[in-house]
């Protein structure tokens, strides 16, 4: 970056600003798609991170096979833009939603979660209201703690149950597992195939996902498909996992010092509505690229607290500064829009289309 890019997007955005580098997210995007490739298996997008039809577009030409959403007003987006086969990763549950999720499934090829006999009970609701069957992968927890059936006994009776029910086809498998527990996570899928094998089904769907989980990736025997999120844009967080490096780093917040009260404290206009207080279990809430020792200590809302103390060189009042986020998907969801550069060139601007779409 030279300061005449930083005076650009200041003078003609403000700060702070969401900028993003097109030639990095493209070379993420085919640096993924290979990865998958050479795995031999299929590549399911996770668009939780840039929100935005015309990159999810840019994943299915390289290669992608759909793409993956967590929530129905993210899939509902995608799909009016034109986007097939796609993927809710998530329970859902109550009568709006099973409208929702039927007109979804009568115009796309839509495939859901569920973990428990409640969210199948409601399902049939979407696949009659859709006019043809929905498809429907069991969540699995293999370690996480967070959604899925926690055994594989609890796994084939939730699949007897989806293949015993109106209007739905038992999918296959949807796991997230632990960066370090796919051997545990193998285990569990070996028993769950068996044990649905023995009633007559099968999976044709094994999906796998998380970006931090690139090492991993193609492990699973049997897996046919891993979610990739981050890795769009990736953040502190990615390179601190060791599966990105900082020029893998597509996004930066672009803020400008308005004060340094102190010499070895100043004020960025970036504050908890800008960069989330979400640590990531990192220290500080980001990377200052241009002094990578300052730290951005707290937060008020619209105040990024700087501490100077361990920076070789400080930044001026007025100074525009590039900030690499420690979670990038959740500072994208507070954004209108992203700008897009390519070099020192200011090439316009995305919206954040599904920005917002918590349901």
């Amino acid at each position: 970056m030279t300061t005449t890019l930083a005076a650009k997007i200041a003078r003609e955005y403000g700060t702070p600003c969401a900028v993003i580098d097109m030639d990095r997210v493209e070379r993420n995007i085919a640096r993924i798609q290979k990865a998958c490739d050479d795995a031999g298996i299929a590549n399911r997008p996770h668009i939780k991170t840039h929100k935005n039809p015309t990159i999810a577009k840019m994943q299915v030409v390289a290669g992608a096979k759909g793409i993956t959403c967590q929530k129905i007003g993210e899939a509902e987006i995608m799909a009016n833009a034109g986007i097939d086969d796609i993927l809710i990763s998530y329970n859902l549950l109550g009568e709006e939603k099973m409208a929702r999720l039927g007109a979804l499934n009568a115009k796309t090829r839509m495939t859901v979660a569920a973990d428990n006999s409640t969210v199948v009970a409601g399902l049939p609701k979407a696949a009659e209201a859709s006019g043809r069957t929905l498809s429907v992968v069991v969540e699995c927890d293999t370690g996480r703690k967070r959604a899925g059936v926690e055994t594989p006994a609890e796994a084939i009776a939730l699949a007897r149950e989806i293949a015993a029910s109106k209007g739905l086809e038992f999918a296959g498998f949807m796991l997230y597992p632990t960066e370090t527990g796919w051997a545990d996570a193998q285990k569990f899928y070996d028993e769950a195939l068996a044990g649905v094998r023995a009633h007559g089904l099968d999976a044709k769907v094994v999906s796998t996902g998380g970006t931090p989980n690139l090492v991993n990736i193609g492990k699973l025997k049997g897996g046919t498909e891993h979610r990739f999120g981050t890795y769009i844009y990736n953040d502190r967080m990615q390179v601190a996992a060791g599966v990105a490096s900082w020029d893998d780093c597509a996004l930066h917040i672009y803020s400008t010092v308005v004060s340094r009260a102190a010499p070895e404290r100043g004020i960025l206009d970036a504050g908890s509505k800008t960069l989330t207080t979400d640590t990531g279990g990192l220290e500080g809430h980001g990377l200052i690229l241009e002094h990578p020792e300052a730290k951005i200590a707290k937060f008020a809302e619209e105040h990024g607290f700087l501490d100077l103390s361990r920076s070789n060189t400080r930044p001026n009042v007025g100074d525009v500064v590039r900030i690499v986020p420690n979670h990038v998907c959740v500072v994208v969801n507070m954004m209108d829009e992203v700008v897009m550069v390519r070099g020192d060139e200011i090439i316009g601007t995305l919206p954040v289309a599904a920005r917002g779409k918590l349901r």
